[in-house]
């Protein structure tokens, strides 16, 4: 048994961050510098759930 990562270890692309997934916005992530497609993260947000307005903003609206 390791405590390393086993997508460090296999070589494989993959990013540490989660993406935040924003209604208004581009998908960003909480790496900075993250460069990796968003299929690559383990770990996905939406907006919301990290304070960001945006998804409200659409919502009053409606």
């Amino acid at each position: 048994m390791s405590i390393q990562c086993r997508d460090c270890l296999a070589g494989l692309e993959h990013c540490h961050g989660t993406v935040i997934h924003h209604v208004r916005y581009r998908a960003e992530c909480t790496d900075d510098g993250c460069t990796t497609p968003e299929s690559v993260h383990t770990f996905s947000i939406d907006c919301e759930s990290a304070g960001c307005p945006c998804g409200r903003d659409i919502a009053v609206a409606i």
